[in-house]
């Protein structure tokens, strides 16, 4: 739900340079044994391939954790959106997650 909340809220925003899909993993099942896709809240970037993002946390595939702050997520896509037009395939983060969040 919070997820949610700040996808609606942020894609006003990141409209010019993002577009944010939501699909459901349990009828689309293409990617879940690919991508592991088993969290009920998972964000991945593609740009006609998979981007991998490094936010400290060990994952470089997707983000599996619900982001609260806006801003936050939107610095997030503006930097995967940044990398992507330079052609890379692993992209830093803004911003280490992985002090913030403990599994």
């Amino acid at each position: 739900m919070q997820m949610d909340e700040v996808l609606s809220s942020v894609a006003e925003t990141i409209k010019n340079f993002a577009v944010i899909y939501l699909v459901d993993i349990t009828e689309v099942l293409d990617f879940n044994t690919m991508y592991e896709l088993y969290d009920p809240s998972t964000i991945m970037f593609f740009r006609n391939k998979h981007i991998m993002i490094d936010l400290g946390t060990g994952n470089n595939n997707k983000i599996n954790w619900a982001l609260k702050d806006k801003q936050g997520f939107v610095d997030i896509v503006e930097t995967v959106y940044r990398g992507a037009r330079k052609g890379r395939g692993l992209v830093i983060a803004p911003k280490d997650y992985s002090a913030k969040y403990r599994y």
